[in-house]
């Protein structure tokens, strides 16, 4: 399966908020705005994927990014992993669903800013 998503995939662990919790009144970290936001709208391209994959996959993801800035790629992994969950395409990010990441990558493609995945199942052999 091809899922294309033509966003900049964001990192969960650049720039959290620590806010106060309004009814306890103690600190808390959330996610920045811009993490919240591709999160949101990933929700557009991926709502149609809804399939709650439950098998072993291998997950190859390519992040097209239109600057040089440096990035850390198992953050991005992170964040996709993540909102793959959220939007059940897979049903947990833990090593017996994605057991492997192979063929991922950052490329920069100046103006490009999408993330492709290819998620293909994998036979157990043992």
């Amino acid at each position: 399966m091809i899922i294309e998503i033509p966003l900049l995939c964001r990192s969960k662990k650049n720039s959290q908020n620590i806010i106060v919790n309004p009814r306890t009144h103690k600190p808390m970290i959330i996610q920045s705005k811009l993490y919240r936001d591709f999160e949101r709208d990933c929700g557009y391209f991926l709502n149609k994927y809804k399939n709650n994959i439950n098998t072993p996959v291998n997950i190859k993801a390519t992040f097209y990014v239109p600057d040089r800035r440096k990035r850390d790629l198992i953050n991005l992994e992170n964040a996709i992993a993540d909102v793959l969950v959220k939007y059940k395409v897979i049903a947990d990010d833990n090593y017996n669903i994605i057991q492997s990441w192979d063929g991922s990558r950052i490329i920069y493609e100046k103006g490009r800013a999408e993330t492709i995945l290819e998620i293909e199942e994998l036979k157990n052999d043992i």
